[in-house]
């Protein structure tokens, strides 16, 4: 197993309190980092998991109050990973629509430039988490499609304009993984199978797998890769 040393390096994780997110916070504590985490509810202690570890923030990320006020209570960061977000049931109103692309792009946007100005003090690197909806459509979810792509595309761009000031940013793409929000798909047998046909190495994929992806992304390994995407989907790309 490869390791990786965060020692003295500080880490933010937004939506660190679940699944992927929580999965991602975790290996970056097991390897040294100090880590902080975002969620919406009032206090760590109201989620199912124990997140003492971790400094945690409430910040409601749909809110451009609640982006600047984690920023200024996070202070200087080594690492910035963008990972909370959402989907909505009708997604085909302007409502749920507004409602996605608000966590899913807007925030992660705005995150990067607000802690841009440290990162490059800092020499730092972004992780921003997309989906494979940053590459191929969802019919029932637009809103989550079109967050995904444009995070794609955004990480592109200040990927390649953030060079020079020594930040790297890149993209994780996971496929489907088990967490909660792939739980209803697990359960159903006939949904699970149907899945499963799709993905070469037949298996849903594991937070640790996604986790050790962000990890490597951040890392001096990673040091001559900016830019770019990794998707982790078990080769469901390759349909």
């Amino acid at each position: 197993m490869i390791r990786f040393d965060f020692q003295g390096q500080r880490v933010l994780v937004t939506g660190g309190t679940q699944g992927i997110g929580l999965g991602i916070a975790a290996a970056f504590a097991d390897s040294g980092a100090d880590v902080i985490i975002s969620g919406t509810r009032a206090h760590a202690g109201e989620y199912d998991d124990d997140l003492s570890r971790f400094t945690y923030i409430r910040a409601c990320l749909d809110q451009p109050a609640d982006r600047a006020a984690l920023a200024e209570a996070v202070g200087p960061i080594d690492i910035l990973v963008n990972n909370a977000g959402q989907s909505h049931a009708d997604e085909y109103s302007m409502e749920g629509y507004g409602r996605v692309i608000e966590v899913n792009l807007n925030a992660a946007v705005e995150l990067c430039y607000l802690f841009h100005t440290v990162l490059r003090e800092r020499r730092g690197a972004i992780v921003n988490v997309g989906s494979c909806a940053s590459f191929i459509a969802i019919g029932y979810a637009p809103a989550y499609t079109a967050s995904k792509t444009g995070l794609l595309g955004f990480t592109r761009a200040v990927a390649d304009q953030w060079a020079r000031d020594g930040v790297r940013v890149n993209l994780l793409a996971p496929g489907f993984i088990e967490t909660r929000m792939t739980s209803e798909v697990r359960a159903d047998e006939r949904k699970a199978g149907n899945t499963l046909r799709a993905i070469p190495l037949r298996r849903f994929g594991t937070v640790s797998e996604v986790a050790a992806a962000a990890l490597f992304l951040a890392s001096p390994e990673a040091s001559y890769i900016t830019g770019q995407s990794l998707v982790v989907d078990g080769g469901l790309m390759l349909r």
